[in-house]
C-alpha cells in the first residue's frame, strides 16, 4: 500500500466537507476506502480497482456491513460503473486518472483529492504545475 498516498489522503480530508457518497479510484487492498468510511461514518464509500484479485481482497476486509456503506467494484478510471454526478468526493489513490470520466461522476459541488504517489506521467505533471504555482495539492 502506498503509505505516502495514505498520508496525503489523511491530510486532505481535513479540508473537505462531509460527503454523502465517496469514490476511491485505485483502491488497492481497500485501505483508503476503509479509512474514508471511518472518517465519514454517514457516507457511502465505493472503491474501484482494475485488479479482480485486489477487489476480492478489499471486499474480504469489510466484514459485517448491514447498511451497505462500503463496496468495491472492478473497473478502471476510464470506465467507472456509476451514474453521472453521483459522488460528493472522489479520490485518485492509485493509477492514471481519466479526467473526463472523473468529472462525469463528480457532483456539482464535489471535492477531488489526488493522493496518488507516482511522480511520473499525468499526475507528476499535474503535481509539478501545482508546486510551481504554490497551490496546495488538497485543493485540486
Amino acid at each position: 500500500m502506498p503509505d505516502l498516498a495514505l498520508t496525503r489522503l489523511a491530510t486532505a480530508v481535513l479540508d473537505v466537507p462531509t460527503p454523502e457518497r465517496a469514490l476511491v479510484c485505485g483502491c488497492g487492498d481497500g485501505e483508503p476506502v476503509l479509512f474514508l468510511a471511518r472518517e465519514f461514518p454517514s457516507a457511502r464509500v465505493r472503491g474501484t480497482d482494475p485488479s479482480a484479485e485486489r477487489v476480492r481482497a478489499a471486499s474480504a476486509r469489510v466484514g459485517l456491513d448491514p447498511e451497505g456503506r462500503v463496496a468495491f467494484k472492478q473497473s478502471t478510471p476510464r470506465r467507472l460503473p456509476f451514474p453521472d454526478g453521483f459522488f460528493d468526493l472522489v479520490v485518485i489513490f492509485e493509477g492514471r486518472p481519466a479526467p473526463r470520466e472523473i468529472a462525469r461522476v463528480m457532483g456539482p459541488t464535489a471535492s477531488l483529492i489526488v493522493a496518488s504517489s507516482p511522480s511520473t506521467g499525468r499526475l507528476g505533471v499535474l503535481k509539478q504545475r501545482l508546486w510551481q504555482r504554490r497551490l496546495p495539492q488538497a485543493d485540486i
